[in-house]
């Protein structure tokens, strides 16, 4: 019985969204949004210009480093760097928790940016500080909601609830430290990104408001989704048709930003991360695993484990990479796919060209489902990203630990 009340929602999960797409499609549901939300975001933009700028008059090289350092502090390559290590810590389940949470932030986050397709502060008068090159990528993308506040708001929400209830520490002092030593953060991150040009006042409002909402209702369910991932009814194969619907649910925004192959990159490593636990739920992940400062696991083991996980995640990164570059391809070609590539095959770069901004060509819902428009192309570079993710995010709990095991780390 509760088996087949768990097949039918998940019936009813990828139903729903195929009729999101065709219903958004044929009713131009995200032009109509756009049509409202754009002018009123971007109006408030533009009359928050002056308080950005009068943050920038305390302009100080110190300040500059600070926020710029916690700006890759909470960035999307932080978190995908940091997530491995509490894998291997042998805390299994809050890692897990935390990367579907950062992949839902992640999504909902980018789905609003190019719904709404509103503009960062203008550069000049405005002066942006991107430090790096994965803040220069960011600075491409459009501004409400900032993803550094959103993400912020979520992860560290949920990582302060989770060592709260881990620890069962009841005392009130210690509670209220954690919470506004995360409060402080936020803070930080927010005045941070109005700092650095990057963000104005109502795009950290909006990062702060969807994260509250976001991280409210994960705390709801995460349990449920938790259980979900660990149990063995059709949870890959359901998993795999949810990260398929959920590419091509993704809105077209007004101009190409970088936003969609960011949620590509990170749709797979939850796609990576729910197989591989799949598999080895019962060896590596269960709550009995030894963790870190225990007798179980050392301090030394713990290093002797990201020795050989950091180098091996990187070298099958490389290997998805190069396997889908060449197996997509003659996919493609056998079911008569008509494919191009923007940067991963260059003897695939047909007619699209320009910038790493311009290399993320969606066509309309209906056409990157089907495959059957004749004037439009599948960027088969989508496809890619997304296995080459998935493969890295597989090696973090499946491959690793099996290495890991046998040299008795």
């Amino acid at each position: 019985m509760e088996s087949s009340i768990l097949e039918a929602w998940q019936w009813s999960a990828l139903c729903g969204i195929l009729s999101w797409i065709l219903v958004s499609t044929y009713l131009n549901l995200t032009q109509k949004f756009r049509s409202l939300l754009q002018p009123w975001v971007t109006r408030h933009v533009i009359t928050g210009a002056p308080f950005v700028l009068q943050i920038q008059k305390y302009q100080h090289k110190l300040l500059d480093a600070v926020f710029s350092g916690l700006s890759c502090v909470v960035s999307v390559p932080f978190y995908t760097a940091f997530l491995p290590l509490l894998f291997w810590s042998g805390h299994g389940k809050l890692a897990r928790q935390m990367t579907l949470l950062m992949a839902f932030c992640d999504y909902l986050g980018n789905c609003v940016k190019d719904v709404v397709s509103a503009p960062r502060p203008s550069c000049p008068p405005v002066r942006r500080i991107t430090a790096t090159k994965d803040e220069k990528e960011n600075a491409l993308e459009y501004g409400l909601p900032s993803s550094h506040t959103l993400n912020t708001v979520c992860l560290t929400g949920f990582l302060l609830q989770y060592v709260l209830s881990y620890s069962e520490n009841e005392d009130a002092s210690i509670q209220f430290a954690g919470f506004a030593l995360v409060c402080l953060l936020i803070g930080l991150i927010g005045l941070g990104r109005i700092y650095l040009g990057m963000h104005s006042l109502i795009d950290i409002i909006g990062g702060l408001t969807m994260g509250l909402v976001i991280l409210a209702f994960w705390l709801t369910v995460h349990e449920y989704i938790d259980n979900f991932v660990i149990s063995e009814q059709n949870v890959t194969s359901f998993w795999a048709a949810l990260s398929f619907l959920l590419l091509f649910a993704y809105p077209t925004p007004e101009l190409p930003t970088p936003s969609f192959e960011y949620h590509t990159a990170f749709n797979g490593v939850a796609f990576g991360i729910v197989a591989g636990v799949q598999q080895t739920y019962n060896q590596f992940h269960h709550e009995a695993v030894p963790r870190i400062f225990t007798e179980q696991l050392t301090l030394p083991a713990f290093m002797g484990r990201m020795l050989v996980g950091l180098p091996t995640i990187l070298l099958v990164k490389f290997c998805s990479k190069a396997l889908a570059k060449w197996i997509l391809p003659v996919v493609s070609n056998t079911l008569g796919i008509p494919i191009r590539s923007t940067g991963y095959i260059p003897m695939l770069n047909g007619s699209v060209t320009g910038k790493k901004s311009d290399k993320i060509k969606q066509s309309s819902y209906v056409q990157k489902l089907l495959f059957f428009s004749q004037q439009d192309t599948f960027d088969v570079d989508t496809g890619i990203r997304f296995l080459q993710y998935a493969g890295l995010a597989w090696s973090v709990v499946d491959l690793v630990p099996s290495v890991c095991s046998h040299l008795s780390l």
